[in-house]
């Protein structure tokens, strides 16, 4: 996922012509807005708002296109990032600038490959962490009904030794510290398992993969005129 300056610089064609030869990735395709250019930097600053942004990382390669240019692409790669933004390195910038209008506030489709990667890998962790997620549960149900069957059997217990108590009073006290024992440690063992529960419950929740990324844009009463951003 990560590119070395030297490959990124030699690989960054900008402006093409004649689309991709390849057919794009739903996965990796997201809308942003340029919020700030730096000409003399070539980097810009996009805002990006989509569930699975926190699947691009540093040095990951993108290739943004507007409106206007479906057919000419510039490359780029993410130089930093943060909960709403993402700061681009644009290698070839005089010649992505003749292609793409590359404006304040314009808006720009962008696509990565690196992204569908990411989330594929992010699709397999989720995957492990969902089959553990409801193995633990199993184990934690089973250890619930357990510890829920303990005040019966303390019940049951003092009525078998009523009649004996004085005679068996030294036996009945023994079962008991066994059962408390016993209960002692089931319970620290659900209690490791809510804890491990727990940890997995916010992995999954960090690793949330939602369905899309483009949100239809309904900025016109002509329904001809809404588009995925």
């Amino acid at each position: 996922m990560a590119l070395c300056a030297a490959s990124l610089a030699s690989a960054a064609i900008t402006g093409e012509r004649g689309g991709p030869l390849r057919k794009d990735h739903p996965d990796g395709l997201f809308s942003g807005r340029i919020t700030k250019v730096n000409s003399a930097s070539s980097l810009l600053r996009i805002k990006v708002d989509f569930s699975n942004m926190r699947y691009l990382n540093k040095r990951d390669q993108v290739e943004f296109w507007d409106e206007e240019s479906i057919s000419a692409r510039c490359r780029a790669y993410i130089m930093g990032k943060s909960n709403r933004y993402l700061l681009l390195k644009v290698p070839s910038y005089t010649r992505c600038k003749n292609s793409v209008a590359i404006t304040m506030g314009g808006h720009l489709k962008l696509y990565s490959q690196d992204l569908v990667n990411n989330l594929e890998v992010g699709r397999e962790l989720l995957g492990i962490l969902i089959k553990k997620q409801l193995a633990i549960s199993g184990q934690m149900e089973h250890t619930k009904r357990k510890l829920e069957q303990y005040i019966d059997q303390v019940g049951a217990i003092n009525k078998r030794y009523h009649l004996l108590r004085e005679q068996l009073e030294s036996e009945w006290r023994q079962q008991i510290k066994r059962l408390e024992e016993d209960r002692s440690i089931t319970a620290g063992k659900f209690r490791n398992f809510q804890s491990r529960l727990d940890e997995i419950n916010y992995k999954v929740e960090r690793y949330r993969i939602d369905d899309h990324n483009l949100e239809l844009d309904r900025w016109s009463l002509d329904t001809n005129l809404f588009y995925r951003k």
